[in-house]
């Protein structure tokens, strides 16, 4: 089907959804739990609603913090030339939908303009409805929205393909790489092609976190050797550098906001922190206490209620301690929370994948798990211990419960 014909019937599904008539097509599921969401939030589907631009002092602040300043050229040798020709730009934006640096063919950068695709504007789902830089924010996996897919009608004359970039050292959402242009630019293979790109950049990130670890290494090692006792050398992320007297792990969890000093920590315990000149935390451990003297009046706080950031929060004897969570372990946690009396690895692969052979990708996340929720976790089955206090805060809608997921008991969760 060619892009003008394609264009066409999809206008007939948007409209046909927004009449409440009947389709014979439906839009494609991300698409339209995407239009739930604008519908509920309130989004103009007939005019065009533009957030004011930030300042150009205020993008370059926003570069300088961003770990996408490390991968932008990356990106640019990936797409921007391929982009140039197909007369398409290269979008990329933060984690707050704004767009930090935009390239590409300059007769589709002038289009962008008219669109209010441009330097500092806010590209949130919030703001502009459906779109191939909010989506997939919102939804953690790449898009492709194309012409009346998108929710606002003055955009049904673009297309875009977006995708969310994540930082391998904290696993934290950074921001989203985005291809645009006109309609009939359109190719089908330009998702892939973003998506590509973009393991590409963030196994950069990675490469260059593990030369990082490497220089901390070879500080931690004479610093180790001169103490006894229990200690690990970590870096700002939390990932083992050199430990002693301890058997090695591969991360441990830090809190976003890590001052040092007598802390707790998920995986240790109580324990001293030390922060090391030119980065990185020595971490002494306390003397291990008594397991269930340890869990005695534990709670954990399981937090939802956000559409793109979720934490568990740990409180007890030995102090509180708050982890934010990866997409996936949110809907772990969630699931296990929602059935105290707990879950085997096939019925959570069930659950999340909806495929009960899924066992082994199961016990790997709950094994990552397991590292940083300090013995809260029995398996066999797996479920919450049971003196440990569970709450769950849910969004005010269950329609917006972990909108990235399409596990099977957080759709249930969301049908309320």
């Amino acid at each position: 089907m060619d892009s003008v014909r394609a264009a066409r019937l999809l206008k007939g599904v948007r409209d046909a959804a927004l009449s409440g008539a009947e389709s014979p097509v439906g839009p494609r599921p991300v698409i339209e739990e995407s239009w739930d969401r604008m519908l509920r939030g309130g989004v103009d589907p007939d005019h065009d609603h533009r957030t004011g631009l930030l300042a150009v002092e205020d993008i370059e602040e926003r570069r300088r913090s961003s770990p996408l300043r490390e991968i932008v050229q990356v990106l640019r040798e990936g797409l921007v030339s391929i982009a140039d020709a197909a007369q398409h730009i290269m979008v990329v934006a933060d984690t707050e939908g704004r767009v930090l640096w935009r390239e590409g063919h300059t007769s589709v950068l002038r289009k962008a303009d008219g669109h209010g695709f441009e330097l500092g504007a806010d590209w949130r789902e919030s703001t502009v409805g459906t779109n191939g830089v909010g989506t997939p924010l919102v939804v953690r996996r790449p898009v492709q929205v194309f012409s009346a897919e998108h929710f606002v009608r003055t955009h049904h004359s673009w297309t875009c393909a977006g995708s969310p970039v994540t930082d391998p050292r904290d696993g934290r959402l950074i921001g989203v790489v985005d291809i645009s242009g006109p309609v009939d630019t359109m190719h089908p293979a330009t998702l892939a092609l973003v998506h590509s790109v973009t393991r590409l950049a963030e196994a950069e990130l990675r490469t260059r976190h593990l030369e990082t670890l490497d220089r901390l290494r070879s500080v931690a090692l004479p610093l180790l050797s001169r103490l006894t006792g229990r200690a690990v050398v970590v870096d700002d992320n939390g990932w083992t550098a050199a430990v002693t007297g301890m058997p090695p792990v591969d991360r441990i969890p830090l809190p976003k906001a890590f001052t040092g000093g007598r802390t707790w920590l998920g995986s240790l315990g109580g324990c001293t922190a030390e922060e090391l000149p030119g980065g990185g935390w020595l971490l002494r451990p306390d003397p291990a206490p008594d397991a269930q003297d340890a869990r005695t009046g534990t709670s954990l706080v399981l937090d939802l209620t956000g559409t793109r950031h979720w934490t568990l929060t740990v409180s007890g004897s030995t102090g509180r301690w708050t982890h934010e969570l990866s997409p996936r372990h949110a809907e772990l946690l969630y699931v296990l929370a929602t059935h105290p009396t707990g879950r085997t690895a096939a019925d959570l692969a069930a659950d999340v994948f909806g495929d009960p052979e899924r066992t082994v990708t199961v016990r790997a996340e709950l094994s990552r798990i397991r590292r940083y929720l300090a013995g809260l976790l029995d398996h066999r089955p797996y479920r919450f211990r049971e003196d440990t206090d569970v709450r769950v805060l849910l969004p005010g809608s269950p329609a917006d419960l972990l909108p990235h997921s399409t596990a099977r008991s957080v759709l249930r969760g969301r049908a309320g």
